[in-house]
């Protein structure tokens, strides 16, 4: 709803900034000699088509219409076109965003409305993460009605983790040719249906087809929510506006388990609201995204103007980048499924980083079946109180906001220093703090909770683990995703997809194998192989913020100087 109006205001801000001038209606008088001589300028270059992307391309806000009058347009680029296939035309008008203060430019929203704009489409990857774990505190009460095993029905959660691998492969380019809207509000609708379908299942069969669909549908905000925080935020500002979007995207499948335990062990209502839940909640967030969220992706804003200056003028010259794609959604469809495979294979940065979010998740996931282990099994806790035991998770997740200061001052400082330089910008690896305060943390976390937890040993002990866990996780999450991106820039999509898609597979089959590992190896073992896996991972960081830019130098596709 809030696009549609925002699309309708665009007119009349363009109908009322648009000044139209007449020779014969105002003979011997010139109101803006200063921006023809720019357009005559441009003309005299003879400037070819290839340069629309080029940033040398003139400011030239005066242009003569097909009808013979001339206008004074605000942010629109007069672009010769002798070498436009089937455009005989000599010139085009290529339009885009008037200066620092258009207020069409997300980028340039005041500071409340980008919060409102980001909290309420960050709530997507809460609701994401919560409907990814919550169906595993009632995998007993689900067993029991199916008449299936445990390890059966953790296929439930397992498939929907891996729907979201195979889901992330195609989600960005859609994102990227009808803006960011469409896409949340569409797949968030269809995800509802299927959480839905999945709640009304009447056999094992059909929840587990239910729970891949609205997994493939469910991982959008997974690459559509990294793009949204892009579009209306600065460089220096994602310092601090990434962690926050982190900590939902966390928080999310790890309050889960609290609620869905409690329904478990209810006598009130069936282990199905586990489902009818997440239904609501997406209800919500769809609705509040309808009515209060606008477009954010620029070339879309910008084709969106384009649209009404072709209306208002009665010019066809006017025209948006984004309509000069040349490749149709099924070539880049094609190329977003290839490409991550291309980088993890060919680029040792995507693949250690993506090697290292897939230990991550191994053990943060392996998490939500070992708690009843660690917990219910080794202090007899209910299972309400398994689920609250994440609470220490959850805490560790938010103390990452507590270095959050010091890593913004930090990459301001060094913005700064380097913005007068040719490179206008730190070196990735000063993105790599957040995991080099993190990394010790996960191998002492796993191996303090593996040795700590005994009958004889107060549970306090594991707990305070747990928080030190939360933290590691929360900090090599933030460092990998913004090295990543920093360091592809154009390829960032594809690298993040690598990302994705390899650590959500893993993520899903460590559901399913983390009952037989628990169940066979001990919780004290189980922790300390994961422990010892973390370790070997831990020295990551710290070798790529040394050596980082030696191996962006050697590779076809990084970033360097």
């Amino acid at each position: 709803m809030l696009s549609i109006l925002r699309y309708r205001q665009l007119r009349h801000e363009l109908e009322k900034s648009i000044q139209f001038y007449s020779p014969e209606h105002n003979p011997g008088s010139d109101p803006f000699p200063q921006s023809r001589i720019v357009n005559e300028s441009l003309r005299a270059t003879g400037r070819p088509f290839e340069s629309l992307d080029n940033d040398e391309t003139n400011l030239a806000p005066l242009v003569t219409l097909q009808n013979g009058r001339t206008a004074y347009i605000p942010g629109v680029k007069v672009v010769c076109t002798d070498s436009l296939p089937g455009n005989e035309k000599s010139e085009i008008f290529v339009v885009g965003f008037n200066g620092e203060n258009d207020q069409l430019n997300p980028k340039y929203w005041s500071l409340a409305y980008k919060w409102r704009t980001l909290g309420i489409v960050g709530m997507t990857g809460f609701l994401v993460g919560w409907a990814s774990s919550i169906d595993s505190m009632v995998i007993k009460q689900a067993q029991e009605e199916f008449h299936v095993s445990d390890i059966t029905e953790s296929l439930a959660t397992a498939l929907y983790l891996i729907a979201f691998a195979f889901g992330s492969l195609v989600a960005a380019p859609f994102s990227e040719t009808v803006g960011r809207n469409p896409v949340y509000l569409v797949t968030l609708s269809m995800f509802m249906i299927f959480i839905m379908a999945s709640g009304l299942a009447p056999n094992i069969g059909s929840q587990f087809v239910f729970r891949f669909l609205a997994g493939l549908f469910g991982c959008t905000p997974l690459t559509t929510f990294g793009g949204s925080m892009s579009d209306i935020f600065h460089l220096l500002d994602r310092t601090y506006a990434f962690p926050i979007c982190c900590s939902l995207s966390f928080l999310g499948p790890f309050l889960a388990p609290m609620v869905g335990a409690f329904i478990g062990q209810s006598s009130l209502v069936n282990w199905r609201w586990s489902e009818w839940t997440t239904v609501i909640l997406a209800g919500l967030i769809t609705v509040a995204i309808f009515l209060f969220v606008p477009e954010t992706y620029a070339p879309v804003l910008l084709k969106w103007k384009a649209d009404h200056l072709r209306s208002i003028t009665g010019d066809s010259r006017f025209i948006a980048a984004i309509e000069f794609e040349q490749a149709s959604i099924s070539v880049r469809l094609m190329r977003s499924c290839s490409r991550p495979f291309k980088l993890f294979f060919g680029e040792l940065m995507v693949a250690l980083f993506t090697m290292y979010l897939v230990v991550v998740y191994i053990v943060l996931f392996g998490f939500l079946t070992g708690y009843d282990f660690i917990y219910g099994k080794t202090y007899g806790f209910s299972q309400g109180s398994v689920g609250l035991a994440f609470i220490g998770m959850n805490i560790g997740f938010l103390i990452a906001f507590a270095i959050i200061p010091h890593i913004y001052y930090k990459y301001k400082k060094a913005l700064e220093a380097l913005a007068k330089t040719a490179n206008g910008h730190p070196e990735p690896e000063e993105r790599l703090w957040y995991a080099m305060y993190g990394a010790p943390w996960l191998p002492i976390s796993l191996f303090w909770m593996g040795w700590t937890s005994y009958p004889s040993i107060p549970y306090w002990s594991s707990l305070a683990s747990s928080v030190a866990f939360g933290f590691a996780v929360q900090g090599i999450f933030i460092s990998s995703y913004q090295y990543l991106i920093d360091t592809y820039e154009q390829y960032a999509a594809s690298a993040l997809v690598s990302a994705t898609f390899f650590r959500y597979i893993a993520a899903g089959v460590m559901v399913v194998v983390s009952l037989p590992m628990y169940k066979n190896l001990g919780v004290h073992w189980s922790l300390t192989l994961l422990g010892c896996v973390s370790l070997v991972m831990t020295p990551v960081p710290y070798i790529f913020y040394k050596y980082g830019r030696s191996f962006r130098k050697r590779s076809k596709t990084a970033v360097h100087d």
